[in-house]
């Protein structure tokens, strides 16, 4: 996997933690409960796999150290 790839992976990762938890904030009262059990269980799911991907993206990062530019000593 690219350092490129891995980087998108973290950096999606971070905006759905950042995007459902922020959904769940701003659930507004007055619904039936079906709703925010709905609503919960997609929050949850989506973090999950973005804690997932999150992970991958780090694995990845961690798996291809950063290598000397072409041309470098060394």
């Amino acid at each position: 996997m690219s350092r490129k790839i891995a980087g998108f992976l973290i950096i999606v990762g971070a905006f759905m933690i950042f995007e459902w938890v922020n959904l769940g904030f701003n659930l507004a009262d007055g619904h039936p409960t079906s709703f925010y059990v709905v609503h919960g269980i997609l929050i949850a799911v989506n973090i999950v796999l973005a804690v997932v991907l999150a992970v991958i993206g780090w694995r990845g990062l961690r798996a291809n150290p950063v290598r000397g530019r072409k041309g470098d000593a060394g």
